[in-house]
């Protein structure tokens, strides 16, 4: 795992990642993965501060949660770069074909990524896999 589990723990990185990308300090592998979700989210920008680590997002209340959208790309970028699973790199191409936007396309996965996370927590069981890349192939 590239993060630990806590909740404020991840979000004080990408506010402090933001912070080192505003001063132009130099940026480990994996805080530049983060600069770039960052960079290709400017409607956040602004709430990556230390008065946002501990807010509750509530999508009740109309409320996107900044945090989990950016994670969720940068978990769609993992499993694009390293093909798991398998086919799922094949299948990004084919959305980037279809829209013309990278970006475009990994907020379509992203709507299959979050489904599937929030099946198997409903369900108590590890996310499928399978219908997941099955969900990205029907879009």
């Amino acid at each position: 795992m590239i993060f630990g589990q806590d909740r404020d723990e991840l979000r004080q990185m990408y506010v402090d990642v933001w912070k080192k990308l505003s001063v132009n300090i130099a940026l480990s592998p994996l805080e530049a993965q983060i600069a770039k979700v960052i960079e290709d989210h400017p409607e956040y920008q602004d709430m990556l501060t230390p008065n946002t680590i501990g807010k509750d997002f509530v999508p009740e209340a109309g409320q996107t949660n900044p945090f989990l959208h950016m994670g969720l790309h940068l978990a769609i970028r993992d499993q694009i770069s390293t093909n798991r699973p398998p086919g799922i790199a094949a299948a990004f191409q084919k959305l980037v074909t279809r829209t013309g936007d990278n970006h475009k396309a990994e907020h379509l996965v992203l709507e299959c990524l979050a489904e599937t996370l929030w099946e198997a927590q409903r369900n108590n069981t590890t996310p499928d896999e399978a219908g997941y890349l099955v969900k990205i192939l029907n879009l």
